[in-house]
């Protein structure tokens, strides 16, 4: 029959259960264990293991020396066998104890032994072991052991569950913090309960010092009553647009519950690169609305243009002119190919490319580039210079890529000089580098300091205010100059202007033959049709041709010009592409189906080739083509090819 307890032994587990009911610290209960163990059972030693939840391998050890047959002792105590009050050595029962779990005696095993396992929902959780002299313990001193353990075992639990709750928040908080877009609780009250890190450095304030106080006292005073709003019941889950500086905020709340809407999520979700990109695709838009707007316009001007540009030249071969006319006649015809080389570089900067690199000459692309940015320059009282060195060689390059580049950067440096609200000067300097050619674009503007000049090149970088610059042209500008195998270079001095300059290697590839120069070579007679919509682009190419004492008969449009193929054959066919009732691309392909002779002397006249679906039948139509408005020397280099090809005509003198 076991021994009542004493009352003794009932206080100090009593005590223990006092002491432990504030701890929540494994280590604090086990510290608290061993010392009342010690008090109540002064044992010679004692040693305590606490196994992981999930695993019989030790979390917690304390006081186990190494080969103590205890270990084994362990085993016993995880198969289900209770408390134990053995004696060990020879004539006790511990060895036998140990046998009948199957476990070989063990040396050192002399003394008066008290095992206590660990329990926590029936599972061995741990084991605590006290050694004395022989004959030291009594059945007294296992109850007092054992109810001194099951007290710790509840604590130990209990201790548990913090930890596991404590390693939950740790876990959410590191969720919260990892997740991009601030987030806190609020309360009824409109106090924080928790928030992110994100939110604690968008309101730059310690995560600590928001917890319990309220959001009114962190907000951007402007973003009160948006947030007010956004947190009233009737407005909750509509999203608002705040912006402190230049970052934009949509702001949204959410409740935790859909019974209790008073304590909600808010969530601040940063939108300003997204901004940025919507603003930019924006952007891009209205530039390629742009681009069709220019494309239609070219092709409008360029109808006119070619009747201006081709009467001029025909008055000028005309013999005998009156000197009084001749002045007049000259700025007719530079005034012409001045608005004409104005309207080809609009559509060259416009049109869709192809991408093709090719050997280029870099004056012409300086100067067209420039003529495409003399009024903005007028305007910002801006002067400047192109200098190229002699004999520079021609950088294997897109030259509409490269001259985006260079509108780029000059647009920039004629932006930098209006800020300072004083007239300056660009310096285009293109001079031979290394294995290549170097392009500086030098301006007397304001400069940069260091900090801005380290960012220029960086994609949504810029320090043009709102609405004047998307932070873009420089970053492409670099990743265009560099698919070529170039950099760009910045110097810069604070108060005294920038350079940029960019380096490109030479050409790979063979150049593009020079214009032929000499005596014009003789051509002959053809019998020509010219189909176009423009009377006086008619009339004008009916005079020349005439002129040039060839056989010439116009039609209006497409289906005119079919009438006439049918009746009499043609040497050249010169057929505008875009016409009324049937335009030139019709008429071509019509024209296939009816003379295939007569189609394979067809050349197009087009104002416009900026549209893809021009460039495309151009290309698949492999036929000549001649842009609007096309010179007199372009006109009677075409007639003179024709006239090789053509049957045996009459040669005419050289008009």
């Amino acid at each position: 029959m076991a021994e009542p307890p004493a009352p003794d032994a009932l206080r100090r587990v009593t005590a223990l259960a006092e002491e432990l009911a504030g701890t929540l610290r494994r280590a604090s209960v086990v510290d608290l264990l061993l010392r009342y163990v010690r008090e109540s059972l002064s044992p010679c030693e004692i040693a305590l293991v606490l196994f992981h939840r999930d695993a019989d391998a030790a979390d917690f050890v304390h006081g186990w020396p190494a080969g103590r047959p205890d270990r084994r002792v362990l085993l016993e105590l995880a198969s289900g066998r209770g408390p134990l009050l053995a004696e060990g050595g020879t004539g006790g029962d511990l060895d036998r104890r140990l046998a009948e779990s199957g476990v070989a005696p063990q040396p050192e095993s002399d003394g008066s032994w008290v095992l206590v396992p660990f329990l926590a929902k029936g599972r061995v959780t741990g084991a605590l072991t006290a050694r004395g002299e022989p004959g030291r313990f009594v059945t007294s001193d296992l109850l007092l052991a054992s109810g001194l353990v099951a007290q710790a075992s509840v604590a130990l639990e209990s201790a548990r569950l913090v930890d596991l709750h404590d390693d939950g928040r740790r876990s959410w908080q590191d969720v919260v913090d990892a997740i991009a877009p601030a987030l806190c609780i609020v309360d009824r009250a409109g106090r924080i309960r928790r928030a992110n890190r994100a939110f604690a450095d968008l309101m730059n304030a310690p995560p600590a010092a928001l917890i319990g106080r309220p959001w009114r006292a962190f907000a951007p005073p402007e973003w009160v009553a948006d947030l007010e709003r956004v947190l009233s019941p009737q407005d909750m889950r509509r999203e608002v647009e705040l912006r402190t500086g230049d970052r934009t905020y949509a702001v949204s709340a959410v409740p935790i519950t859909t019974t209790d809407q008073s304590t909600v999520v808010l969530m601040f979700d940063d939108q300003t690169d997204r901004r940025r990109l919507q603003d930019q695709l924006i952007q891009s838009e209205k530039m390629s609305a742009i681009g069709q707007l220019i494309a239609g316009i070219a092709h409008d001007l360029n109808n006119p243009l070619a009747s201006v540009v081709g009467f001029a030249d025909f008055l000028k071969e005309i013999p005998n002119v009156p000197p009084a006319l001749r002045e007049p006649l000259t700025v007719i015809q530079e005034e012409a190919e001045r608005a004409s080389n104005i309207v080809k570089n609009l559509l060259s900067f416009a049109r869709k490319q192809d991408h093709q690199r090719r050997p280029t000459a870099l004056r012409p692309l300086l100067d067209a580039t420039f003529v495409l940015l003399r009024n903005q320059l007028l305007a910002q009282r801006v002067e400047y210079r192109v200098e190229v060195e002699p004999d520079l060689p021609m950088p294997d390059i897109d030259a509409n890529q490269i001259q985006q580049v260079f509108v780029n950067l000059i647009n920039n440096a004629a932006q930098a000089i209006a800020s300072t609200q004083r007239p300056g000067t660009i310096v285009v300097r293109a001079r031979h580098w290394l294995d290549g050619v170097a392009i500086e674009v030098a301006d007397d503007g304001p400069g940069m300091v260091d900090a801005v000049a380290t960012q220029v090149f960086e994609p949504f970088f810029t320090t043009k205010p709102e609405g004047e610059g998307t932070g873009l042209g420089l970053s492409i500008s670099q990743g265009i100059v560099r698919e070529h195998g170039g950099r760009i270079l910045l110097a810069t001095d604070e108060g005294r202007g920038s350079i940029f300059t960019v380096q490109l290697p030479l050409a790979t590839g063979p150049a593009e033959p020079a214009p032929m120069s000499g005596p014009r070579p003789a051509t002959r007679r053809l019998h020509v049709l010219v189909v176009d919509d423009e009377p006086h682009i008619l009339h004008y190419m009916r005079a020349t041709l005439e002129a040039w004492e060839h056989t010439v008969v116009v039609a209006n449009d497409g289906q005119e010009a079919l009438d006439r193929v049918r009746h009499e054959s043609f040497d050249l066919i010169i057929s505008d592409l875009r016409m009324p009732r049937l335009g030139g691309r019709e008429f071509y392909e019509a024209l296939q189906q009816q003379d295939p002779a007569a189609a394979g002397r067809v050349v197009f006249t087009t104002g416009d080739t900026v549209r893809g679906d021009t460039l495309a039948f151009l290309e698949t139509a492999n036929r000549p083509y001649l842009h609007k408005p096309f010179s007199l020397a372009e006109l009677r280099t075409l007639l003179s090819k024709v006239a090789r090809t053509s049957g045996t005509h009459r040669v005419l003198h050289e008009a």
